[in-house]
């Protein structure tokens, strides 16, 4: 067997080749990130074995910089390992005790870890083409982040310009009171309006749900309001609500690409009751190829969801708490899916009614609930059979 550990950057990757005693074919190689330094690279491997199912290449998951490496190993036939970089960084620091971190030593370290570690499994194409899925969701995820903090402005900017506004309607956050404050961005600006311009600006917005007497009711709270008169802010208070309009027609535009993608996957997962495709569509792009772990609590550890460990001698630790070392994605995707699952699905509810009344707090129930779920979801995808509800 030969092993070839490749540590990634943006500009030049370093490369170690080992053979099946860990013994280094070629002194350590740096090769540019190009088509050139990828000849290379295959050259120094075809010359010393030309048989593809001799050969595992590793790298590390190093984010978008790995991706044009990866997809050109793959197309080129090499059984490929893609490994988290805590596990090389561990591997690295117990092969000494010294503090010694290079490029060279980390591509070596990762052939090492080829050649020792049996339980290391091949990334697949359908891995490499579920990174789509990750990429889509992974974005929509900032995108939605990104508005709840235009949002979190909105409440405090109509708190100084038009603080009464918040009592008259059911929620800032609704077009109509979009429609109204960028208009009229302040407690003057509704105060000295015309009651029928005002009428009708409320009732094409609501789609005919507000009428006169609210017009009225939001004129009478302007004309007595407290709210402040300042220029700026009401400019600040317009920009963020045409801001909130763009996002929202982007995480549309992405919620639409993410739902051809999971139509196409055409998941057992999605017929869970309270699984919609925006978590749905998270769970699968951060799990990948399901195959790729040999039980659930595998994915449990990626998501960082097993509990910590802690023993020594006549010390055990009383209080396991989760790790949360894994993919924080998945980790959010579960919790929230679940949140709805046990709304939905009898057999959850059932569970998590159960924990709570162990005297769990309402999380804690909550993170047995997503574990169980978890388990269910590797079931079906594993024997690709949908939700059995009680």
């Amino acid at each position: 067997m030969i092993y070839v550990g490749i540590d990634v950057a943006k500009d030049k990757h370093d490369c170690c080749i080992l053979n099946q005693d860990a013994d280094p074919l070629f002194p350590v190689f740096t090769i540019e990130n190009n088509l050139a330094g990828y000849e290379q690279l295959y050259e120094r491997i075809q010359s010393v074995s030309k048989d593809l199912t001799e050969i595992k290449v590793g790298l590390e998951a190093t984010g978008h910089y790995s991706y044009n490496i990866l997809r050109s190993l793959l197309d080129h036939g090499y059984h490929t390992y893609v490994i988290n970089p805590l596990h090389t960084n561990l591997y690295r620091k117990g092969q000494s005790l010294r503090k010694t971190k290079t490029d060279k030593v980390d591509a070596r370290s990762i052939a090492e870890m080829l050649v020792t570690d049996k339980t290391l499994k091949p990334y697949t194409n359908t891995s490499y083409h579920n990174e789509e899925l990750k990429s889509l969701t992974r974005y929509r995820f900032d995108k939605v982040r990104e508005r709840a903090k235009l949002k979190s402005s909105i409440a405090r900017l109509v708190n100084i310009l038009f603080p009464e506004l918040e009592e008259l309607v059911p929620t800032l956050h609704r077009p109509t009171v979009y429609a109204l404050l960028e208009e009229m961005p302040g407690a003057s600006f509704v105060a000295s309006s015309n009651l029928t311009h005002l009428k009708s600006l409320l009732e094409k917005a609501s789609k005919g749900h507000y009428q006169r007497d609210k017009a009225i009711e939001i004129r009478d709270a302007a004309q007595t309001s407290v709210g402040s008169v300042m220029p700026a802010k009401s400019m600040e208070l317009k920009h963020t609500i045409n801001l909130i309009r763009i996002l929202t027609e982007e995480i549309d535009e992405i919620e639409s690409s993410i739902k051809k993608i999971v139509d196409k996957y055409d998941s057992p997962i999605m017929t869970i009751p309270g699984i919609n495709y925006r978590m749905g569509a998270m769970i699968l792009a951060e799990i990948g190829d399901f195959s790729r772990f040999n039980n659930a609590d595998q994915i449990l550890a990626y998501a960082g969801m097993s509990p910590s460990t802690y023993q020594s001698g006549h010390l055990e630790s009383s209080y396991a708490h989760m790790e949360k070392r894994g993919s924080r994605y998945l980790r959010y995707a579960l919790f929230n899916a679940t949140r709805y699952v046990c709304i939905w699905d009898e057999r959850f509810r059932l569970y998590l009614t159960r924990k709570r009344a162990e005297g769990k707090h309402y999380y804690v129930a909550i993170s047995h609930a997503a574990k169980k779920l978890l388990r269910t979801i590797y079931r079906m995808e594993m024997t690709h059979t949908a939700y059995q509800p009680l």
